[in-house]
């Protein structure tokens, strides 16, 4: 028989009302998503953005870079006679005291019919033979400078060698009065020295250098070389009030010259030319590397100073109470180092409980003095939470006690590696107006790539950050 007393519509409105729940909770789930986004959003945009920094390695700031003006001992010289040149010295080389330098002949081609011994052929044999096995095809500039040394060589061998002009082959062959490195070029610097410079000299726009090389004819009295005859020369350089107040007291610098990335220290003053002062760097070797320029582009190596660099804003300060290390122990169980601090139980009975600490800095103790081939004994500062002032330490050792009193404040910054702020110590080597650097060997202090808090006052420790 039918069950009368079911409703013949209940299926259908159950089915309704799943259907209309099913609805329901999707419905509800994407309005709670929904919300909490639109809420995280605008606490994003109205709370303090966090930004992080990532610690690197260098100098407080990149060193200044100048132009220097230079100075040196240099002499120009003048045919002899009219003629047709050849020249025998490598320009920018150092030569010898009656060394050839250049020939000069009647007519534009002059055959050499000297003959030369079996010994000084031999000699130079063997010289193009080592020149051939250290060939780099890099260096090809290399061939021009073999080429004059051994142009230099064969005249010598041929009798060129007692000073003075001498012919040979119809040439007048002119040898160096001096040791010295030569030069095919004038700037009318030649005859300046440190002492007689104007303000006006250092004006680059206004420089002219003049090539005295030429293929063709000169005449008697015509500038043919200059010869730079002491390794003792000069730069200048024009100093702001800035930089001047900076290398006030410097007697000596390091410069690095940018032309070759070449280092070297020479001897510093400041002088006066003109009512402005200029920097003056005097140096007793490396001319022949930059001979050929009257102006050098320099970097004064002045920040020396390296380690990690870091916002000032990320700095914070933090205090901590003070132990000796002798009192430090190690819980057997879990490696944690701590100590042992006294108490009391219910009944009033002594009691010593392990309490681990975390070690921000270990500090050596100069208030003992420590024995020849044993460790020396440190102070280490530990988190104020975990003490009170007036507990009682025990040494293991000894027994003996040591009341927790003594505060000690660190500098440090708040790193964020595991996403969020902990304490580091940091030694402060050097800083200006944005950053500073800081020892990169400070115990349990920072290392490179280390993620931490730019901006210092946002955060509080262990404040989870992501």
């Amino acid at each position: 028989m039918p069950d009368h007393n079911k409703s013949p519509r209940s299926p259908g409105l159950l089915s309704k009302i799943k259907n209309i729940f099913g609805l329901n909770i999707g419905t509800i789930i994407f309005g709670v998503l929904l919300l909490y986004m639109i809420f995280s959003m605008i606490v994003y945009l109205t709370s303090d953005t966090v930004e992080s920094y990532q610690v690197i390695s260098g100098p407080l700031s990149r060193n200044e870079t100048y132009t220097g003006l230079a100075i040196r001992e240099e002499s120009i010289y003048k045919a002899d006679s009219d003629g047709f040149i050849t020249y025998y010295a490598r320009e920018g080389n150092k030569i010898n005291a009656n060394g050839p330098v250049y020939g000069i002949s009647s007519s534009k081609a002059t055959e050499n019919s000297a003959e030369l011994t079996p010994e000084e052929l031999t000699s130079i044999r063997n010289d193009m033979m080592s020149f051939s096995k250290g060939f780099n095809p890099s260096k090809f500039n290399n061939t021009y400078s073999f080429k004059y040394t051994l142009e230099g060589n064969i005249l010598q061998y041929a009798g060129t060698s007692e000073g003075g002009a001498v012919s040979l082959g119809g040439q007048a062959v002119t040898k160096a009065d001096s040791d010295g490195i030569v030069l095919y070029s004038m700037d009318g610097y030649e005859n300046k020295s440190v002492s007689t410079l104007s303000a006006v000299d250092f004006d680059q726009n206004a420089y002219h250098e003049t090539d005295l090389k030429t293929g063709g004819s000169i005449k008697a009295g015509d500038p043919v070389y200059t010869l730079i005859t002491d390794e003792r020369w000069s730069l200048l350089i024009p100093l702001s009030e800035k930089q001047e107040a900076k290398l006030a007291d410097r007697t000596a610098v390091r410069v690095k010259f940018l032309k070759d990335d070449k280092t070297q220290n020479g001897d510093f003053s400041i002088i006066e030319i003109d009512g402005q002062k200029y920097g003056q760097i005097d140096f007793n070797k490396g001319l022949i590397r930059y001979a050929s320029d009257r102006f050098v582009e320099i970097e004064l190596v002045t920040n020396t100073v390296t380690g990690l660099k870091i916002p000032l804003s990320s700095i914070v300060t933090k205090e901590f109470y003070t132990i000796p290390s002798k009192y430090a122990t190690t819980d057997k169980e879990t490696q944690q180092t701590g100590f042992m601090v006294e108490g009391t139980d219910k009944n009033g009975n002594n009691t010593s409980a392990f309490v681990a600490a975390d070690i921000y800095a270990q500090i050596e103790d100069e208030s003992t003095e420590t024995e020849e081939g044993k460790e020396p004994d440190y102070i280490y500062y530990v988190d104020k939470k975990k003490f009170k002032e007036g507990d009682v330490v025990v040494c293991q050792e000894d027994q003996s006690r040591y009341v927790i009193k003594d505060v000690g404040v660190l500098e440090g910054v708040y790193c964020t590696n595991q996403g969020y702020a902990v304490f580091r110590r940091i030694e402060v080597l050097d800083q200006n107006e944005e950053y500073a650097i800081v020892s990169q060997n400070t115990s349990y202090g920072l290392s490179r790539y280390d993620h931490i808090v730019r901006n210092a006052d946002k955060v509080n420790e262990e404040e989870i950050l992501y």
